[in-house]
């Protein structure tokens, strides 16, 4: 079909991207990705780069790809115990030079068919249920054709919501084609029912069942030789034009349908598969989890889904808001039926070559590393840190500590992979990330939705993931900070003390959570939060085991994760929870895809974090203001963890966990943990019907008690989450606590406890008796 004219139906406008400095977006050109099908490129400009995994074992490689516009340097660097100086940071390995060489991204999922329709036709019908989340450009929902080619056809939603139904005879133009129906059949939010037919005489469109257009069309469909398509379009061979919405029971039929069986077909909700000889193909999606999309028909037309999408969302005739406490279970649904969620900047591998690899020396130092790009001459020198681990060779002894890294939190906070890093050393960076690049790159995360408005349910780890940089800061006039840049305090304290100790991520002990074992101290550093059931099996083999514990985080073990079996992609699915990463109305949609099991706060899924911390959380502060946050009160310090092996000095009353005349750096900041008695009574309404606030668990020793003044702000939650006014400053708390089935903990209840640590002599006296307690030396 002429170019030309299509534009009249397949109206799209191509945006440019600078990053840094003025320089000029090339033009997007087609290329073939690695491993999926050709699809339109997207480049994004500045620097920006990420590991092939978050660890890497000493004595092994690990790969690192980068995308810039301009020549960098690149060096490995230990960080040290300078926590705000990269003058402190170890260079461990200089790789020299890289010229500037952009690698583009390939956002946008859909299902790719590769068993394309064949033949000269005179009759089809085409068939789908969708949920639109966009309504301002043209959307692909089933198509088998090529913008830039007058074979194929196509079924598209488009600005406004309108349906248009193209069927190319080979020849003609645009015009005799391309036939639309009028703007707002398609309402936002909303699944409709679409259908089209064809039957060599006319060509119809309805929605809901109901005649929405009628077009003389006395020809033949040649459908050509592109590939099937189920949310998205093509032009010039690469795929676009994605859809942002929900599909569901997808039908291809070789026959035009009657206006009586396409209101049949619309009153059956998407429950029912199609079936019989006519059935070109039929995709009910009810595989939920995978890359592999099944045909129902006996035309063996499996599709594969590109870029991930999303699962378990349910189908027309579900009503997602189910209840929260109960019994519900989507497997007995009978209701619920199947979707597929699409999202035209859905992108989790970047699937960028590899610029550097590492030969990782065995006896490399376990810890903290950065690759560290530097760039912009000495007039403006900048430079660009991506995040990794080092483990320990499992040939050598480990030491006793291991300290976990919250890789799972700092890829949840990842709202701006390819976000423009400021002209300075610090980066404030909120929920939402850093500013995004121009050209508006991919820009999700578990605190911010998709740019059409689809909750995120997953994060990418083959992904830039700048907030786990080193000199991120979370609140600019306190210069607080909860991601990386929180936990190197603990680090930089253990080894001026002079312990030793290896560091793993969170996604290591999700992969072997037997890692647990080989230590005789863990410590949970900074914002444990998100946890995924393996994990949470080793921690509580562990204990059991007789491990020690300690935790100097808050907010922790608050959410359920889990992994693709790759353990490329993480899922989490957040309702009843501030914010609207996940509203109520979409609770049903809160089983996980990856393990098909209950997704939200590990309490509501039967693994509340309490069971082996002692805590769980309260709330949160206002992390700009210094005034909101608090120390501790010393009450319970006739425990010999005052006392043994050192006298820390701190009376009863006393406060500390706090930095010099009793300000900055405080204990209680941003999140922080309570007994589940004292959050008990802060309860202000009766539980939810059928539930209650359990009780402490036997054994635990409260050793502190936080402040939060919460007249200057913050917000605070009961056990189920729903948001109360505390009467007085209470904070967070520090616990010991000797667990029945097994293994001690020590838990200091706040994300902030860390920093403090940094600063407060008296506190770090204490935390050398919880160590060697504990068995370090």
């Amino acid at each position: 079909m002429p170019a030309a004219s299509r534009r009249q139906f397949l109206k799209t406008t191509a945006a440019g991207a600078v990053a840094l400095g003025s320089l000029p977006a090339p033009a997007a050109e087609v290329t073939s990705p690695d491993g999926i099908p050709a699809h339109q490129p997207k480049i994004v400009r500045g620097l920006h780069g990420y590991p092939a995994s978050h660890s890497v074992t000493a004595g092994q490689s690990i790969e690192f790809k980068f995308s810039s516009d301009v020549p960098y340097r690149l060096e490995i660097c230990r960080l040290g115990t300078q926590v705000d100086d990269p003058n402190g940071d170890e260079v461990v390995h200089n790789a020299g030079g890289f010229r500037a060489r952009t690698q583009p991204i390939f956002p946008g999922s859909y299902v790719h068919i590769d068993r394309r329709l064949r033949g000269v036709r005179t009759s089809l019908s085409l068939e789908a249920w969708v949920r639109p989340w966009s309504l301002n450009r043209l959307q692909g929902i089933i198509s088998q054709e090529d913008k830039e080619d007058a074979s194929g056809f196509a079924l598209g939603v488009g600005p406004d919501g309108y349906v248009g139904f193209y069927v190319g005879d080979g020849v003609s133009p645009d015009e005799a084609v391309v036939h639309r129906t009028e703007p707002g059949v398609l309402k936002r939010g909303r699944w409709h029912h679409v259908a089209a037919t064809f039957d060599g005489r006319l060509k119809r469109v309805f929605v809901d069942g109901v005649p929405r257009g009628e077009w003389p069309f006395a020809s033949v469909l040649r459908p050509g030789s592109h590939p099937l398509r189920l949310g998205a379009m093509g032009e010039r061979g690469a795929t676009t034009r994605f859809l942002d919405g929900d599909l569901a029971m997808v039908v291809l039929y070789g026959t035009a349908l009657t206006s009586t069986q396409i209101a049949d077909r619309f009153r059956e909700r998407g429950r029912q598969p199609a079936d019989g000889n006519d059935v070109l193909g039929c995709w009910t999606f009810e595989e939920e989890r995978g890359e592999v999309v099944g045909d129902r028909s006996r035309s063996r037309r499996t599709g594969r889904l590109i870029n991930h999408g999303t699962w378990m969302i349910g189908g027309p005739s579900f009503e997602a808001e189910v209840p929260r406490f109960g019994d519900y279970n989507p497997l007995r649904d009978p209701e619920r039926g199947h979707g597929l969620r699409l999202a035209a900047d859905d992108l989790f591998d970047c699937r960028w070559e590899t610029t550097f690899t590492w030969k990782v020396p065995r006896s490399a130092r376990s810890g903290l590393y950065v690759a560290r790009a530097r760039f912009g001459g000495l007039e403006n020198p900048r430079q660009y840190d991506s995040t990794f681990l080092v483990r320990p060779t499992a040939r050598r002894t480990p030491s006793r500590i291991l300290v976990v890294c919250s890789t799972n939190t700092w890829r949840a906070y990842n709202g701006a992979p390819f976000g423009v890093w400021p002209d300075s050393l610090h980066a404030v960076i909120g929920t939402d990330g850093l500013p995004n690049s121009a050209g508006d790159p991919p820009a999700f995360c578990l605190y911010r939705r998709h740019a059409a408005g689809q909750g995120t349910y997953h994060m990418g780890l083959r992904m830039p993931w700048p907030v786990a940089g080193p000199y991120v800061l979370y609140g600019g006039p306190t210069r607080y900070s909860h991601l990386m840049r929180a936990e190197r305090f603990l680090h930089a304290w253990l080894e001026t003390e002079g312990y030793a100790f290896d560091v793993a991520a969170d996604d290591d002990l999700h992969r072997d959570p037997e890692l647990f074992r080989r230590y005789p101290i863990v410590i949970l550093n900074g914002h444990s939060e998100y946890w995924s059931l393996p994990m949470l099996t080793g921690l509580e083999a562990f204990l059991r085991n007789g491990g020690n514990l300690a935790v100097l985080s808050g907010n922790s073990l608050f959410w359920r994760v889990s992994f693709n079996p790759e353990g490329t992609v993480m899922e989490c699915r957040k309702v009843d929870a501030p914010g609207d990463q996940m509203l109520p109305r979409e609770r049903g949609e809160s089983w996980h895809s990856d393990d098909g099991l209950r997704g939200g706060l590990l309490r509501d899924c039967g693994h509340p974090g309490w069971k082996y911390t002692g805590l769980e959380t309260l709330g949160w502060n206002n992390q700009g203001n210094p005034r909101n946050f608090g120390p501790y009160v010393a009450t319970g310090t006739g425990h010999f963890l005052f006392h043994q092996p050192e006298e820390t000095g701190i009376q009863p009353g006393e406060r500390f966990g706090q930095g010099p005349q009793g300000g900055l750096p405080l204990a209680n900041g941003h999140e922080f943990d309570l007994r589940l008695s004292t959050l008990a009574a802060l309860q202000q309404e009766p539980s939810p019907p059928g539930s209650t606030v359990p009780a402490d668990p036997p054994g635990i020793v409260p050793l502190a008690n936080g402040i939060i003044p919460w007249k200057e702000g913050g917000a605070a939650f009961d056990y189920f989450f729903r948001p109360i006014q505390p009467k007085t400053d209470q904070g967070g708390e520090m616990i010991y606590w000797e667990r029945p089935e097994g293994g001690r903990v020590f838990n200091a209840g706040s994300i902030g406890s860390g920093w403090a640590l940094s600063a407060d002599p008296k506190f770090q006296a204490l935390m050398r008796n919880v160590l060697a307690h504990f068995g370090a030396r």
